[in-house]
This record gives structure tokens, C-alpha cells and sequence, in this order.
């Protein structure tokens, strides 16, 4: 019996230490998110513990276990049609009205998913329930792309997916197909997927061959470059969930298909240092102390190395290309863009990349809403949903319908 209540108690003691992380009074449901984020830290666990024996992919490992239990066939509703298929040889998921709103012809999502480039899917429940209410709130056809995912490809393959698959809906007989409005298109994405919209956005802006122009993006909580890990919310949410900034760094290597070893180069950014003449430019288009407010900057002091690690910028020119990093996109470019919502949440690694993008787009003269909340997180929108519900969650999710429903 005393072995017994040892062994309580050690247990006890280990799973506390394992959940509890102090966390911002004024984070959204704290003790529900150290839960949640204590399960992903176990998978995650779990996954680098199999890639350590050999057995696979850390990746594969920890999308098997994200979404075996959780992906859903397409079922269609009363008032929506789901269906499967596929655009120019890359999967998509379609969300089309049935009700009758008056409007000869429908609005247009075309939504691409999160998850580091390398989880996640159309077809899992929470981003299957965020697209349902998009199509059904907002009567818009959502077209959710099913792009591969690390380590099968890298990059730019998941962009080349979401940009293939964004052409094809965009031909003129493709839209009259599903009664969709070619004036009425919005391109979306969260995180990785934000990233990948974002890019696809400056990509059909610079193609003079694409006639239907989208006429909305709108980035969740998107990740955005690649060059500074020190910005402010990189410093102040370093270890917050449910992204770290290592564990951001980690995919960035993994999408990029660079060596892990630079990790902590990136870390302390190694990479971009003054003695570098390929990134002086980075260095003035991500001057955040010129494109943050004085609230986000706090006390915090750039991270600006004098000499540093040139070989990872030969190995990885990637580092140096805007359709990996849509924040170092040229001026000109930017100048093209449609009307932009960007949401960032305050808890939040990439909460600057958002807002620098919102700054750089409204000085090239780009129509923006940027909508902050405060309390936050990383994520927070596609928990929105029992079993895990928050009601920030729900806040930001109804606050980019409403957006869309308002502008689209």
C-alpha cells in the first residue's frame, strides 16, 4: 500500500509538472489550454521518440496520431453539398450552398489549412466544421485545398498545390460549374496555410495571364518569414502554447528541407547577420522597430549578429525567397494586392509577422483590417468546437465570418 500511494504521488508530481506552465492572466482559458497543449507536447513526444529508434518520420508519426481518429468523410447537409475531388491532379474538399439566398451567383472561399506545412488536412473535423460555417454563413462555395505535406514534399511543392489547385477553380468554366460569382473571390488560410495564401495572393497578382482577380485575402495568425526569430512576440511567447519558437523553427527546416543542425543558428539569428550581403535587404524590410506599435515592442531590443553563419543562406537560398517569405515581398508587388484581413492573436509566436504584413500593405496603399485579440493564442480558431471548445475561439472565427460576409 505505501508503494502505492509513492507511486500516486510521483505520478501526481509528473503529470503537473508536465501540464502546468504559468501562463498570461489574460490568456483565454488557461487551465483548458494547458491540457491541450500538454496532449500535443505527449504526441509530439511520442513522434521524436519513434524518430529516434528509426522507426519513421517524426512527421508521419505525429500526423498519424493528429488525425487517424479525426478526419471525416464528406457529408453533405440540408442546405450544403460536400463532395471530394480533385483540381489538376491536387485533392480538393468543396462546401457548396444548396439554400436559395436570392443571389444568382455565389460568393467564393478558397481555403487552404494550417499545421507547419507538414499536418493537418481539409478533411479533419475542425477544419471540416470552420469551412461548413464559412459556406453556409457566408453562402459561399469554400474550396479547402488538400495540398501534400512534409517530409513527402517541400518546398515550394506545398505552394505549387495551393497555387494549381487556386488556377483551376479560377477558369471561367470551372466557376460557372459551381455558380460561383468571378468577382466575388476571397483566398484564405491559417498558420502554414496563411503563409501559402498569402503567397498564392502575390502569385496570381504578378501573372498577367490569370483574368478573374481574387478580390479578398484574409490571413489567420499567419506565419509569414523565416529571417528574424527575435521580434518581439518570438521573445515574449518563446515557450508559449501552442506553438514555441522552437518547435516553429523546427518546421520551417523540415518544409525548407534544411538540416537541423541549423536550428539554433536560426535560433539566435545566425543567418542573417550583418556580414551577409544577400540579406541586407531583409534587414530593412524587417526593421520592425520602424513597423511595430510601441505596445508590441515593450522593452524588447533586436537580435542583429555581426558576423554569422553564411553557409546556411548557400544552402538554403530558400531563406531568401518571398514565396517562402510573402513579408520580404517587393513594394510593387504588394501594390497589387486585393483588400486583406489579417487576424493575430497576442499569446503568439507569429503575432508580429501578421502585423508587420498589415503595416507593409497598408504603406503600399492596400485596404487592411487588422483585427488583434488580446487574449489570443496560437491556433485558437479551429477550437471552436466541442470537445475542444474556446470561447476565443469562437470570438475570432465569428469575427472573419462576419469580415468575409461584410467584403466578399
Amino acid at each position: 500500500m505505501r508503494a502505492l500511494h509513492v507511486l500516486v504521488t510521483v505520478f501526481t508530481a509528473f503529470a503537473a509538472y508536465y501540464v502546468y506552465s504559468p501562463l498570461p492572466s489574460t490568456m483565454s482559458e488557461p487551465w483548458k489550454l494547458m491540457l491541450l497543449d500538454a496532449t500535443f507536447r505527449c504526441a509530439q513526444d511520442l513522434s521524436n521518440l519513434a524518430h529516434y529508434f528509426g522507426f519513421t518520420h517524426h512527421l508521419r508519426v505525429l500526423n498519424f496520431i493528429s488525425s487517424y481518429f479525426d478526419k471525416l468523410d464528406p457529408v453533405s447537409s440540408r442546405h450544403l453539398k460536400v463532395i471530394d475531388t480533385v483540381f489538376d491532379g491536387v485533392e480538393v474538399r468543396i462546401f457548396e450552398p444548396t439554400k436559395e439566398h436570392g443571389e444568382r451567383l455565389k460568393k467564393s472561399v478558397i481555403y487552404i489549412h494550417g499545421g507547419g506545412w507538414a499536418l493537418g488536412s481539409a478533411k479533419m473535423r475542425s477544419y471540416d466544421s470552420l469551412c461548413r460555417k464559412i459556406s453556409e454563413d457566408v453562402n459561399a462555395v469554400v474550396v479547402a485545398i488538400e495540398y501534400r505535406l512534409v517530409p513527402d514534399v517541400h518546398f515550394p511543392e506545398q505552394l505549387n498545390d495551393a497555387l494549381t489547385a487556386t488556377k483551376y477553380y479560377l477558369r471561367p468554366e470551372v466557376l460557372a460549374e459551381y455558380s460561383a460569382d468571378p468577382s466575388r473571390i476571397a483566398v484564405s488560410g491559417d498558420s502554414a496555410g496563411g503563409n501559402l495564401a498569402a503567397a498564392v495572393c502575390q502569385q496570381l497578382a504578378e501573372d498577367g495571364n490569370i483574368k478573374t482577380k481574387v478580390k479578398l485575402q484574409a490571413l489567420i495568425y499567419p506565419v509569414l518569414q523565416v529571417l528574424d526569430f527575435n521580434t518581439p512576440s518570438y521573445q515574449q511567447n518563446m515557450d508559449m502554447p501552442i506553438l514555441s519558437r522552437f518547435v516553429m523553427i523546427k518546421f520551417w527546416l523540415d518544409y525548407l528541407n534544411g538540416s537541423q543542425s541549423f536550428a539554433h543558428s536560426l535560433l539566435v539569428n545566425n543567418h542573417t547577420s550583418l556580414d551577409q550581403s544577400e540579406t541586407v535587404f531583409v534587414q530593412e524590410l524587417l526593421n520592425w522597430n520602424l513597423l511595430l506599435p510601441s505596445s508590441f515592442k515593450k522593452s524588447y531590443q533586436p537580435v542583429i549578429q555581426s558576423k554569422g553563419s553564411p553557409q546556411i543562406v548557400k544552402e538554403l537560398p530558400a531563406l531568401l525567397d518571398s514565396r517562402a517569405s510573402p513579408l520580404i515581398a517587393h513594394k510593387q508587388t504588394l501594390q497589387l494586392l486585393p483588400k486583406t484581413y489579417i487576424l493575430t492573436c497576442e499569446h503568439d509566436v507569429l503575432r508580429d509577422d501578421g502585423t508587420m504584413y498589415a503595416i507593409r500593405l497598408e504603406n503600399a496603399g492596400i485596404d487592411v483590417t487588422h483585427a488583434h485579440f488580446k487574449d489570443g493564442f496560437h491556433g485558437c480558431m479551429i477550437f471552436a468546437t466541442w470537445p475542444t471548445y474556446f470561447s476565443v475561439g469562437a470570438k475570432t472565427r465569428d469575427d472573419y465570418i462576419k469580415w468575409l460576409n461584410d467584403n466578399l
